[in-house]
């Protein structure tokens, strides 16, 4: 599951052992947009977890996901366990694509379509 969001907060990291070994655990809090905000919390381990403690609030990113839930002594649990974020870029929302000619200076703008133009599209 991929969705993008605007970090609200990057929580402390949290270590710990286990049978396995040592692991650490990193959640971060995701503003989704929309009409009505909703906040998500998304949890990266390992490795992951060392990547997104350099995570900014305010920041927007795209975040890969597994969403599962577990039950315990009769109550389930859901986790979202991150596997990718990547940042989104101010530069990679302006650049315009590659097929468009450059505007030039002296262009002048089209003119404003008629008010009462005749649309024959038949749907």
């Amino acid at each position: 599951m991929d969705f993008e969001g605007l970090i609200y907060r990057v929580l402390p990291q949290v270590k710990g052992s286990s049978a396995r070994g040592e692991w650490v655990k990193q959640e971060v809090i995701l503003e989704l947009p929309g009409e009505f905000s909703r906040k998500l919390c998304v949890s990266f381990w390992g490795d992951r977890a060392q990547d997104s403690a350099n995570l900014k609030e305010g920041e927007t990113v795209t975040v890969s996901a597994n969403v599962e839930s577990k039950e315990y002594n009769g109550r389930w649990y859901t986790e979202v366990r991150a596997w990718r974020v990547s940042r989104k870029t101010a530069d990679s929302q302006s650049v315009p694509p590659a097929d468009l000619p450059p505007f030039a200076v002296g262009d002048e703008p089209l003119p404003p379509a008629a008010k009462e133009e005749v649309d024959d599209l038949p749907f």
